[in-house]
This record gives C-alpha cells, structure tokens and sequence, in this order.
C-alpha cells in the first residue's frame, strides 16, 4: 500500500515562538491555540479567516471549551476560567504551583469530559513531568517521572488513552474503564526511536486514526489502528508541534509550528516557522467534548 502524502499550507504566520493546543471551539467558530514561551492566546474565525490574540501573564498551553461556557486555561501554577469576550479570569485551582521548576505542557479532553494535562520542565529535565486527569473538578495524578509529556488523545469509543514521553520515541497506549480511568499499565503501540523526529502532539480522527506531529522532521503522519504510518503531511518547517481538526464538519487539520531552539541559519532557511498551517487531508475530526467541571 503507497503512502498518502499530502502538503501542508499557511493558514496564519503567528510567529509563535512555541505554538502548541490546537482547539477548535465549535459554538464560536473559532480555532485557538498558544504561544507557550511568548504567553499569547490566538485565535482564527475559521469561516472569515480573521484571527487575533489574547495576552496572557504567564505560559499558558491550552484553551479548553467549558460546558457551561467560557474556556479552562491550562497553565504554569494554576487553571483558570477565562471569558473570551471580556478578557475577566478567575482562578480555578492551583497546578503545581509549589514548584517552580515546571510548567504545563500537553492537554486535551475526553471522551468523558474531563482534561487530561501533563507538566514538564521549563528546561526539559528528565523526570520532572507528570500526567494528571481533571475530573469533575478534582485534579488526580496519574503518572510522574516523565520528561516530555505528549499526544493526549482518546479513541472515539473511550476504550484507551495514547501519549508519549517524547525524547523515548515511543507512543503509549492505556487501556480505560467505562468512567474514563486508566486500567494496568500503558503498553508500547508505535515506535519512532528509530526515524526522524520525536513523536509530539496528537489527534485522532472520525475512523479512530491517530494523526501525530514529529517535532524536527516536518512531518505529521496518521497511524492506523495497529500503529502503522499511512498517510502523511509534508510541512515547509521542522517543528510541528500539535494537530487538530477544526471547521464546521471538522474537516481541515491545522498544525501548530515552533522557532524555539532553531538558530538564525534555520530560521532564515525557515521564515515561516511557528506559523499556523492547514492540510486537507481527506477525512474528518472526531468532534471533542466540552469540559465538564461539575
């Protein structure tokens, strides 16, 4: 079976210095994402293309739809509730906030409304990371002594959890009870310790196919069920980050890009770097729950 490769193509030069947590944000039409390291919240209007940001006072990686409206921040030391119309945020609890060492990093809802997030090292220390579920407002801890935590999603069903610790190369997969939580231990499901890039953000679509950045090979390639590549998505840049679906039948994958670490050659080999891009892939999304806190 050939390889389905599509390109990827600019939907907003952002210019972020670390964009990560594409959301799309169904009852507004709005796809958000952040700039970690430059502490910003963008937007775009995915049916007029207008964009904008929110400025944020601390690193910030996710912008989680509520149930009952506004949007969870997930950030350094505390989530937060955010009202996107008038910029207000009220604390909702604190997240490692007695450790200044941290911040947090990957995040995305299940398929029982609750968020799954992950901390890490501001410099990438070696088991200074932990996995955490919040569900129905209470913040549980599921796993510690990571590095990198990466590619939260969720099969459509429910029955498992993927993510990665990225600098293993290895992208895990958990098996879940009927409420959501893990059951045993995560098992190896596909491995790239051995090819180009580390396995970073990830989405999975309507026929339960997992769609994962690799960060340093400007790729984000989809896996079937057994973990093996059939598709991918060329980018003009090394770093994406994060994909996920948006548009009103969720049928565009949009990228997340970084600058981070690239020097002054690369990023003039790569002016469009931590850019926004967009792919036409041929399938749809799996539509997300909103959080539920309550």
């Amino acid at each position: 079976m050939s390889l389905v490769s599509v390109p990827a193509e600019l939907a907003v030069e952002s210019r972020c210095a670390l964009g990560e947590g594409p959301q799309w944000h169904a009852a507004s039409g709005r796809l958000t994402w952040c700039d970690i390291l430059g502490r910003r919240l963008h937007w775009l209007e995915v049916a007029s293309g207008a964009t904008g940001h929110h400025e944020l006072d601390r690193m910030v990686s996710l912008a989680a739809p509520c149930e009952d409206g506004g949007l969870l921040l997930v950030g350094k030391d505390r989530l937060s509730r955010l009202d996107p119309a008038g910029g207000l945020e009220v604390p909702l609890c604190d997240f490692e906030a007695d450790n200044p060492r941290t911040r947090s990093n990957d995040a995305r809802v299940d398929r029982h409304g609750s968020l799954w997030l992950s901390s890490m090292g501001k410099g990438a220390e070696p088991g200074a990371g932990r996995l955490y579920r919040l569900h129905r407002g209470e913040l549980v801890t599921l796993r510690t002594g990571l590095t990198i935590p990466n590619a939260l999603c969720f099969s459509p069903g429910g029955e498992f959890a993927w993510f990665t610790d990225t600098p293993t190369g290895v992208v895990m997969r958990w098996a879940l009870d009927r409420n959501g939580w893990p059951v045993g231990d995560p098992v190896p499901w596909a491995d790239f310790s051995a090819t180009p890039g580390n396995p970073d953000g990830a989405v999975v679509d309507a026929e339960g196919h997992l769609w994962l950045a690799l960060w340093g090979a400007g790729q984000v390639v989809r896996l079937d069920h057994d973990g093996r590549v059939v598709a991918e998505v060329r980018l003009p840049v090394s770093q994406p980050s994060c994909p996920a679906f948006a548009g009103a039948d969720l049928e565009r994958l949009y990228i997340t890009t970084a600058r981070e670490g690239l020097s002054a050659e690369a990023l003039a080999a790569e002016p469009l770097a931590g850019a926004l891009f967009v792919a036409e892939t041929g399938v749809t999304g799996l539509a997300e729950p909103p959080l539920r806190l309550a």
